[in-house]
């Protein structure tokens, strides 16, 4: 499983992850991607995390990958960089900062269809809300009236933090997704050359 490490909180990703016996890449350069069987986008600065991506290369092979089908999740500010204003991997649009900046930080139960048992508990800070979206993406959770998890094929999102908590049923669930791409032979990640990069990719 790679992790996308240019900034933000892909620490607490990896050891969930690894909790639950996956194994973990940090990615930094488009030849961390070859061989993965899934990508998280942890939160962050978007901004920042933009620039990075950009600087080493990172958005092409990355769309790529994508509509390869390989299964992509991405949390707070990665929800942001999934969306049709930043990598346009999913059918949506992100209203940044939208529950408040650092002092409106809080926790929240969310439920998320087709998670068994209890809400899930969200940790929310400077949370981003999902503000529209195409047909093909699914809602999976709402808080206050507000898209704060979707799906969009093998590519989940969620606007809050669940891997800083001790609830692993989202990376289950995340995981669960990749099983069923690595079970089909979807997604197989290969890294764009950086010949090919510009052309037509």
């Amino acid at each position: 499983m790679g992790v996308l490490a240019l900034q933000g909180g892909f620490e607490a990703h990896e050891r969930m992850l690894k909790s639950l016996g996956a194994g973990t890449r940090e990615v930094r350069v488009p030849a961390d991607l070859v061989g993965l069987d899934g990508l998280v986008v942890p939160g962050g600065e978007s901004t920042t995390m933009t620039l990075g991506i950009a600087r080493e290369g990172l958005a092409e092979p990355l769309c790529e990958l994508a509509a390869r089908g390989l299964p992509i999740m991405g949390s707070c500010a990665g929800l942001i960089m999934l969306d049709c204003d930043h990598l346009g991997v999913m059918d949506m649009r992100a209203e940044r900062n939208a529950f408040g900046r650092q002092i409106r930080s809080f926790e929240a139960d969310v439920e998320i269809a087709g998670m068994q048992g209890a809400p899930i508990r969200g940790i929310f800070i400077r949370a981003p809300w999902i503000a529209e979206h195409g047909p093909h993406v699914e809602i999976l959770g709402v808080l206050d009236g507000h898209a704060v998890a979707a799906r969009q094929g093998r590519i989940l999102a969620v606007a809050f933090h669940a891997e800083l908590g001790d609830d692993d049923r989202l990376h289950r669930m995340f995981l669960h997704l990749v099983a069923q791409a690595v079970a089909t032979g979807a997604g197989a990640a290969q890294a764009v050359p950086a010949s090919e990069v510009g052309e037509g990719h």
